[in-house]
């Protein structure tokens, strides 16, 4: 199946589901309360425990499986103005269960009320916190890692360059699930696919909330693409959807990651959109699992029995 040719069961869910399937190009207030809200779809995934708290100011949801092996701290997706802990419940929960961890997921502040940096800032609070602190949640710090979907993405390799460029400790590895990485500058795909899920205008209305109006292209802890180098970042996992308008951009990171020598593995999901694990399509199911069995491997601990 050529990669860029929707799935068909996608295309009818889509059709099923108008509200899912149109984007977003206007920050209406409505829209805002609504895609912040607190609570998402029923749990389809049980874990030991999740417990909702505050880390250093910042609202946080922990989410424990029986023996964790890992701690991950996980970024919502969203564009940097939507989405809340509860909307993105389940990938918590599936994360959790793949990777046999303990998962941190992030309430981080959204644009345009708190524009870049600040949503950054939460996130690279909250991975010092989890490499400083793992061992109390029953984790060597050695085996934390930072995980995002989209804008999450995005936020998981901004924090992973600044830690480097900080010569602070790393995670251990970097989970980018089809991450917005190059600001305003556009990739092919985005003309290809332009209208599934999201759409150019879409975007430009997201990068200009984050961005607050300025030209942050060049900035490489806001476009993670623009950076000089990218040699001594940790293992990365990329998982991309083949239909998806973020894809090529993805796949550019990528690459950069392995000509720098960063350990990278790169998996395209043929005919998936954007959202595809947020909406856990069965291909989601598939992407999970890959994300489990790459953390096991990478960490060098075997899976757990639920």
């Amino acid at each position: 199946m050529d990669e860029g040719t929707l799935d068909a069961w996608v295309a009818d869910w889509l059709a099923a589901n108008p509200g899912f399937a149109t984007p977003v190009e206007e920050l209406t207030p409505e829209l805002l309360t609504l895609a912040r809200g607190p609570v998402g779809p029923p749990p389809t995934v049980d874990v030991q425990s999740m417990t909702d708290t505050e880390i250093d100011g910042i609202p946080v949801r922990i989410y424990r499986d029986a023996a964790p092996t890992c701690l991950l701290v996980y970024f919502h997706g969203g564009g940097f103005t939507l989405g809340s802990i509860g909307l993105m419940d389940n990938v918590a929960r599936q994360l959790t269960r793949a990777c046999s961890a303990v998962v941190i997921s992030v309430e981080y502040r959204l644009a345009p009320e708190d524009p870049y940096p600040a949503g950054l800032d939460d996130c690279e609070t909250l991975t010092r916190w989890a490499l400083a602190n793992a061992y109390d949640l029953g984790v060597p710090g050695s085996r934390v890692i930072v995980c995002g979907e989209s804008a999450g993405g995005n936020l998981a390799a901004a924090v992973s360059l600044r830690l480097r460029d900080a010569a602070h400790g790393l995670p251990a590895g970097q989970v980018l699930i089809y991450p917005a990485l190059a600001g305003s500058v556009l990739h092919p795909s985005m003309d290809t696919f332009d209208g599934l899920v999201i759409s150019k205008g879409a975007v430009r209305t997201y990068w200009a909330a984050y961005s607050g109006g300025r030209n942050l292209d060049q900035d490489p802890y806001a476009a993670p693409l623009s950076a000089d180098s990218l040699v001594g970042l940790p293992p990365a996992l990329v998982i991309l959807g083949g239909c998806d308008m973020l894809r090529d951009e993805g796949r550019a990171y990528a690459a950069r990651l392995r000509a720098a020598g960063v350990a990278t593995d790169e998996v395209c999901y043929p005919g998936q959109p954007h959202g595809f694990v947020n909406f856990e399509f069965p291909a989601a199911t598939e992407a999970f699992a890959r994300i489990g069995s790459w953390t096991r491997e990478l960490l060098g601990v075997t899976q757990q029995a639920h």
